[in-house]
C-alpha cells in the first residue's frame, strides 16, 4: 500500500473491532484518524490508545442514524484539519433473529437507519467536502450479507444489500470528480458482533457457518482494515464502484 501521510482519514463504529483495526491501520500509513462511534467511552478510548502510541487522532461521538450529528462529525473534521480524504462508513448492527412474519417495524427502522441510511448519511456530508477539494476516496461496509440471503436476518441483508447499490450508483457520478467510492463485504470476522452472537446462543449456528468457510477459520479485524486502507491508498487509483469480497472463500460455494 502507498503512503496515507498527512491524509486525513475518518472512520465510523472506530471503537473497536473492524472499525478500530481499520483506524489503526491508517495511522501506521501515516494518516491523521478522526475515529467516530456512537459511545463515547469507547472511542474516546480508542483514540487515546493511537494518541498515546503517538498518531494523530481526533474522537467524536456520533450516531449515524441521526442526520444532524453526521453533518456536524464532518464539519467537525474539516474544521480540525482542514479537509477530508478518505472515509470507511462502518458503524452497524445485527437484526433481531425473526422470521419475516414476525419481525417488527422498530427493529426494522433501528437496523436501515444505522446500516442503509447511516451510510447514505455519512457518504451525502463526505461527497459535499470531497467534491469542494476535487479528491476523496470512500469505503462503504455492506457484508456477506449484502450479496447472499440469510433466514430470520432479512432486515440485515436488506440493508447490507442497499449499500452495494448506493455505492455503485453514487460511485458513477463522482468518478470523473477526483472521488472513488467502493463497497467492501467482510465476511465471518472476530469482532464484538460476532462474541454476541456466541454469547446469545448462536455459537451452534457460527460454527456451522465456519465449517463452510473454505479458510476454516474467523477473518482477522485487520484483515478487513488492510482491504479498506488498500482501497483508499492511490494503489487502487483505478477501483470505482468495485464491491470487495473478503471472507475468506465462503460465498464462492
Amino acid at each position: 500500500m502507498t503512503t496515507m501521510k498527512n491524509k486525513v482519514a475518518l472512520i465510523t463504529g472506530a471503537g473497536q473491532g473492524i472499525g478500530f483495526s481499520t483506524a489503526k491501520i491508517f495511522a501506521e500509513a501515516g494518516a491523521i484518524v478522526v475515529l467516530a462511534d456512537w459511545d463515547e467511552n469507547l472511542v474516546n478510548a480508542a483514540a487515546k490508545k493511537l494518541s498515546d502510541e503517538g498518531y494523530k487522532t481526533l474522537a467524536i461521538v456520533c450516531d449515524v442514524s441521526d442526520d444532524a450529528q453526521v453533518q456536524a462529525m464532518i464539519e467537525e473534521t474539516v474544521a480540525a484539519f482542514g479537509r477530508l480524504d478518505a472515509a470507511f462508513n462502518n458503524a452497524g448492527v445485527q437484526n433481531d433473529l425473526a422470521d419475516a412474519a414476525d419481525q417488527t417495524r422498530e427493529d426494522f427502522d433501528r437496523v436501515t437507519g444505522i446500516n442503509l441510511r447511516g451510510v447514505w448519511s455519512c457518504m451525502k456530508y463526505e461527497l459535499q467536502q470531497m467534491r469542494k477539494q476535487g479528491s476523496g476516496a470512500i469505503v462503504n461496509c455492506s457484508s456477506i450479507g449484502g450479496i447472499l440471503g440469510g433466514a430470520q436476518r432479512g432486515t440485515y441483508h436488506a440493508a447490507k444489500h442497499g449499500v452495494i447499490g448506493l455505492t455503485k450508483s453514487a460511485a458513477l457520478e463522482y468518478a470523473l470528480q477526483g472521488i472513488r467510492i467502493n463497497t467492501i463485504c467482510p465476511g465471518l470476522i472476530h469482532t464484538p458482533m460476532a462474541d454476541k452472537m456466541i454469547e446469545g446462543g448462536q455459537k451452534e449456528a457460527l460454527d456451522a457457518m465456519l465449517e463452510t468457510v473454505p479458510v476454516k477459520r474467523l477473518g482477522r479485524p485487520e484483515e478487513i482494515g488492510n482491504a479498506v486502507a488498500w482501497l483508499c491508498s492511490d494503489a487502487a487509483s483505478l477501483i470505482v464502484g468495485h464491491t470487495l469480497v473478503v471472507d475468506g472463500g465462503y460465498s464462492i460455494q
